[in-house]
């Protein structure tokens, strides 16, 4: 009898464990940061004639490395954010706020995820080695420890960090001074922000109950609606940038997906139902970015 309930538990254990580290990794967040390294990498691959089977083990490295680095700091954050997350709805499964995780426990881990990730990385480039380090400094040190709690402009420390990404996986198989890049660099420093403006207006009554100072607190819902319009205009030059690079059905799509979150963001600010528009806008956000990358790598393959 003893031994029946103990295997009928522990499948259920397991799974519960997964799930706890899918909040404290916060899942969706991680597979974001990891996409563009990924992608950074093949294009790495085509664009400078190498072959992806040549590269087998490098692209092992890149990927455990980069994806330790990233879980490292994203367990930094739960680990220092943890009296936030308990005021705020959104983050209550989090295994910071439920318990299933110690504090202390989440702290080792973090350390030993980004050493490790940092040492991994070391094995690829020094440059891949040093955009590791300096988006892991600053989502954890300038976003994280210093600006999230006193400054707006928290949310445009935190998109430089993920724009470290593809500069990461580019760099492993060549300097990163090439158009594409530079250019995901700073479709991602652009693109994070409207798509962090989108959940702090959906999240607006999480962000003033734990006192986060998110645009939409400090300023207002309506002027954070006409800031994300600004920096979604700011997307606009892409397709023309690359369009020598990855040519016109690239350009087609890009610019197609460019104009309808302009679109998106204009009726933003006509609106009434401003939490409906930003749940919108935070998918739309989501799917101009997965597209975008999906389809370099489709167009190189």
């Amino acid at each position: 009898m003893n031994t029946h309930n103990t295997s009928t538990r522990s499948p259920s254990k397991f799974i519960n464990l997964l799930i706890d580290i899918k909040y404290l990794l916060k899942g969706k967040v991680l597979a974001a940061n990891v996409l563009p390294v990924f992608t950074a990498y093949w294009l790495a691959l085509y664009f400078n004639g190498e072959n992806f089977t040549d590269r087998w083990l490098l692209f092992i490295l890149t990927m455990a490395g980069s994806t330790l680095v990233i879980s490292g700091a994203l367990m930094f954050n739960n680990w220092f954010e943890y009296d936030l997350d308990k005021k705020m709805d959104r983050t209550q499964q989090r295994p910071t706020v439920t318990g299933s995780f110690s504090l202390k426990g989440v702290l080792i881990a973090a350390i030993a995820a980004t050493v490790i990730g940092l040492a991994l990385m070391l094995m690829t480039t020094i440059e891949a080695a040093v955009y590791s380090f300096l988006g892991w400094f600053f989502y954890v040190v300038l976003y994280t420890f210093w600006s999230k709690r006193r400054y707006t402009i928290n949310t445009i420390i935190g998109s430089i960090s993920g724009a470290f990404t593809p500069l990461i996986g580019w760099a492993v198989i060549a300097p990163a001074a090439h158009v594409v890049p530079i250019a995901l660099f700073y479709i991602l420093i652009i693109w994070q922000i409207p798509h962090t403006l989108a959940i702090a207006v959906k999240r607006l009554a999480d962000y003033t109950r734990a006192g986060v100072p998110m645009l939409p607190v400090v300023i207002g819902v309506d002027a954070t609606i006409r800031q994300n319009l600004y920096y979604v205009i700011a997307l606009v030059p892409v397709p023309f940038i690359l369009l020598g690079t990855f040519g016109w059905i690239f350009f087609t799509v890009s610019l197609i997906l460019t104009l309808g979150w302009l679109f998106l963001s204009v009726k933003g600010l006509q609106t009434d139902n401003k939490e409906r528009w930003a749940n919108i806008n935070l998918k739309y956000s989501l799917i101009y970015l997965i597209i975008l990358f999906m389809l370099m790598i489709v167009l190189t393959i």
